[in-house]
């Protein structure tokens, strides 16, 4: 098993989904090669949830890094789920278009996708003028 599997597959172990009982976990790899991660975090105020990319992105922020290499998401779903459209954005924000999101289930089916793939067309600091 490879390490960015394992690490999303042991902190999806650490959701917090009362409400829904679908965890998710996150693995980020940033550019000095450290892997971030995180869980999804569901809330009785459902919006006020995080997901787990985000969780993952919010660790490497606060850690000093502002870009990342690689993702790998897992669920426990039949299909490897996608990343939420605001995680798309969010994973876009941080990780060049040809960066690799592999989505896993627990029983080890992928499908892998690069952001630009992901969301294509994502809005970015150009349409600011910058």
């Amino acid at each position: 098993m490879n390490e960015m599997r394992q690490a999303a597959l042991e902190v999806r172990e650490n959701a917090h989904v009362p409400y829904s009982g679908f965890a998710v976990g996150a693995a980020l790899r940033g550019a000095s090669g450290k892997i971030y991660r995180g869980c999804n975090v569901e809330n009785v105020a459902y919006p006020e949830g995080t997901c787990a990319e985000a969780g993952a992105i919010a660790a490497m922020v606060a850690a000093g890094e502002t870009s990342f290499t690689e993702g790998y998401v897992v669920a426990g779903s039949p299909l490897p789920v996608t990343p939420c459209g605001g995680c798309r954005q969010k994973l876009a924000e941080f990780g060049a278009g040809d960066v690799v999101v592999t989505m896993a289930t627990v029983e080890g089916a992928e499908r892998s996708l690069t952001i630009a793939g992901l969301l294509p067309g994502a809005f970015d600091p150009s349409f600011l003028g910058r």
